[in-house]
């Protein structure tokens, strides 16, 4: 299996369990926060939907944001099914970019982020991606936890 190919089965795996988790979650707890300061279960859902988008878009434009806007400025909060299927011809194009990159690619595309003083190569850009989601659903599961409801076994 090559990079480009482990890189999209990385990816395929940490989204379905992600997405295991976030079904396991009862509806009256999706706006549930720890603190005031936090996201909402919801909140974080979206936060890890429009991050994906986000970093494509740095990715298309080797860091430079420009004048980006979100597609998901200005949706309500609803409920996670529309989460889901907003986000996904996002995501479909995002994993179809990564499928259409050659492995000389991951070594040689740069992303240059200048506004954060960022330089990675592409593969360790898309890594980073990859880790981002991760981060957050052990966050979510913190969040079952403190709230004291049982968390889907999403490691299976």
């Amino acid at each position: 299996m090559n990079s480009i190919k482990v890189i999209l089965e990385n990816f395929s795996e940490i989204r379905r369990r992600s997405i295991k988790l976030w079904n396991g979650i009862p509806n009256e707890y999706m706006h549930w926060k720890p603190d005031k300061k936090a996201f909402t279960v919801i909140e974080m859902v979206r936060h890890v939907l429009e991050g994906e988008h986000l970093f494509h878009k740095i990715i298309e434009n080797r860091g430079d944001l420009g004048d980006y806007q979100s597609p998901w400025k200005g949706q309500e909060y609803t409920d996670l099914k529309r989460e889901l299927d907003f986000a996904e011809k996002y995501r479909t194009n995002f994993l179809s970019m990564i499928n259409g990159l050659n492995e000389s690619d991951l070594e040689n595309v740069r992303i240059e982020r200048k506004e954060v003083g960022q330089r990675k190569k592409l593969g360790d850009y898309l890594n980073r991606i990859a880790y981002h989601e991760s981060v957050h659903t052990g966050q979510v599961l913190s969040y079952l936890r403190a709230i004291g409801i049982d968390r889907p076994q999403i490691w299976d």
